[in-house]
């Protein structure tokens, strides 16, 4: 199933020699030459990328941020997006939650054969388009083909690089008592949204994927409040809970919840009910966890709803010492819980 997705007016599809990719267009022969040639070279081009070479060579100074995911998303198109944007925006959003700004990234295509050109153009371009508005370059990348029935269509790596912020310093270790736990939007849309498209479930409101890149967002918080701003994270596979119990048991301080203040949209909680799963264990693609300083918790929520990638930015919690290596969460109705790892596999292919 392919979801529309806005096209750049400059990135018209070509005219290619062959509707769908085969065995040959992965031999590294003149197949593979025309493939990249009729297409990807041209919508990517950069100075870097325009060399050719097996790598790229460039310069950089200072504390650097470096990251690399794989992305096997099933269905490779979502309402929101599909696994073209998803792998810019995973990979640069890594190295934000680093305190970084991605500036080179490699591309790799692993395509199943018989994946119609069609679409692998419509996820080109949803690269191009997610790079550009991250102002990342692509500078190198690779591309094997595999029989079919071997692949799912096509699975795409990407590694990036990138100069850490001046003033950041994110690491666990900074984490103290007392410091708030801030989420920047609504949990578990990427998930849902990709569980509404597998079961066929139609909602009274559209479930998109939240999927966007942060680097803008982070970076501008980061120059403002710098250190004060303990650790980042993004909350993908695994979902909120996963990552504040990794937290939790490298610190060995106790990470308290309100369910009341985590904000959730309610098509997506009404989804959850039906599905019989916690939202907090539900895969997110356009959002971070934040542990900051008290003293700029609410200097800081300010601050992030007024950017786009956080007007639904919440407060949900603060870091205790009561229960050491454990994420507790008080509950609507006022009773307590601890909340654990991910047990299992609560939704395969998510990213």
């Amino acid at each position: 199933m392919s979801t529309k997705i806005k096209m750049n007016i400059s990135c018209p599809m070509p005219k290619f020699d062959f509707d769908v990719i085969t065995m040959g267009h992965g031999s590294g022969g003149l197949l593979t030459h025309k493939f990249l040639q009729s297409g990807v070279f041209d919508i990517l081009k950069n100075d870097l990328l325009d060399q050719q070479h097996d790598g790229a060579i460039f310069e950089l100074t200072g504390k650097t941020a470096f990251s690399t995911d794989s992305y096997v998303i099933s269905p490779i198109f979502f309402p929101g997006g599909n696994i073209g944007d998803l792998a810019i925006n995973g990979t640069v959003n890594d190295i934000a939650m680093c305190g970084a700004e991605a500036k080179y990234m490699s591309l790799g295509f692993i395509i199943e054969e018989g994946f119609t050109m069609k679409e692998f153009w419509e996820v080109l371009v949803s690269i191009k388009n997610a790079a550009d508005k991250a102002n990342v370059k692509i500078v190198t990348g690779d591309t094997k083909v595999v029989e079919k029935g071997k692949g799912d269509k096509i699975f795409i790596n990407t590694s990036g690089i990138g100069m850490v912020h001046p003033k950041a310093n994110i690491h666990h270790n900074n984490i103290e008592e007392g410091d708030v736990i801030i989420v920047s939007g609504n949990i578990a849309n990427h998930g849902i949204a990709i569980m509404s498209i597998r079961e066929g479930l139609d909602f009274e409101t559209a479930i998109e994927s939240d999927t966007v890149n942060l680097n803008h967002t982070v970076l501008r918080l980061i120059n403002t409040f710098g250190n004060d701003i303990k650790f980042l994270r993004d909350p993908t596979r695994g979902g909120v809970a996963s990552v504040l119990n990794e937290i939790a048991e490298l610190t060995q301080l106790s990470f308290y919840l309100e369910q009341s203040l985590i904000p959730l949209n309610d098509a997506v909680e009404g989804a959850c009910e039906m599905l019989g799963l916690d939202p907090l264990y539900v895969a997110n693609e356009g959002l971070f966890l934040a542990v900051v300083k008290k003293e700029i918790a609410q200097s800081f929520l300010t601050s992030l709803k007024a950017d786009e990638n956080g007007t639904h930015a919440a407060i949900i919690g603060e870091v205790t010492h009561t229960n050491p290596g454990k994420v507790i969460m008080k509950s609507r109705v006022g009773g307590k819980r601890i909340v654990t790892y991910l047990t299992g596999e609560q939704l395969p292919r998510i990213c």
